[in-house]
């Protein structure tokens, strides 16, 4: 799921008046299937590294593994498919998202669904026995190691705030963050002391931009091209800038 797509799905939620709630797979790799792959890899920490005949032991996976190249397009090789089954359709602009429609009772019922590695953020229109939700909460634990994290507060450094008529995103936490680990004795003297620092943090400058202030997305990948001085300045900029007022904000008609 791209990072634009968090806001997307937020909007979408307020605007139909659909809940917000947060799904967590446990170990999510480890839930996946290598198929016909044969991975080898050296010992872990604590294990010996040299077997009873004299050379180094290495140990074949038989399961995917955070840091193999493979492993999270055999998670979602697996997952996905599980979707479709379900009865969900894939979006065709984002194949991490998944929605389902349907007519109970007379009404239309709605589950949208965004995946992100191991995070599920879905919507729905309808909760109880009988609602399109209900067999989708049985069925997801029952063939999965998966958590219910309860109504979105938080996901993806984005904090989550609800009330009668909007939804609100914002990443103060994540800022705050974000300052403190670039400028943690603050403003240097010289803004070209701070090129190295300044550099390594543009990437969560772009990243904050797209999940919560896509007014300023174009800072970062402009100024990307200038002086660590501008750079600095928009890490400064950012820092000042982390009240409610300054969230993204999607609100009812």
């Amino acid at each position: 799921m791209r990072p634009t797509l968090v806001r997307a799905l937020a909007a979408i939620a307020n605007s139909a008046g659909m809940r917000m709630r947060r799904w967590d797979f446990v170990a999510a790799y480890l839930q996946g299937d290598l198929e016909q792959d044969e991975v080898y890899c050296h010992a872990p920490p604590g294990y010996a590294t040299i077997g009873a005949d004299g050379r180094p032991r290495v140990s074949r996976a038989v399961k995917p593994i955070y840091g193999m190249a493979q492993a999270g397009r055999r998670w979602q090789r697996l997952l996905f498919p599980w979707f479709l089954k379900f009865g969900f359709k894939q979006c065709q602009s984002d194949p991490c998202v998944f929605t389902m429609t349907k007519c109970i009772g007379g009404v239309d019922q709605r589950i949208a669904i965004g995946c992100y590695v191991d995070d599920l953020f879905t919507l729905y229109t309808h909760d109880g026995e009988t609602s399109l939700y209900a067999p989708f909460t049985e069925a997801l634990p029952s063939r999965w190691n998966v958590e219910d994290d309860g109504p979105v507060s938080d996901l993806l450094n984005v904090d989550f705030s609800v009330d009668s008529t909007s939804v609100y995103l914002k990443q103060e936490k994540y800022i705050a963050h974000l300052v403190s680990a670039h400028l943690p004795d603050g403003i240097p003297l010289s803004f070209h002391e701070t090129r190295a620092l300044a550099s390594r943090s543009l990437p969560k400058l772009v990243e904050q931009a797209l999940l919560s202030r896509p007014n300023r997305s174009v800072d970062p990948k402009l100024l990307a091209n200038y002086q660590s001085s501008s750079r600095c300045y928009i890490v400064r900029q950012q820092r000042g800038q982390t009240s409610p007022t300054q969230s993204a904000c999607y609100a009812g008609p």
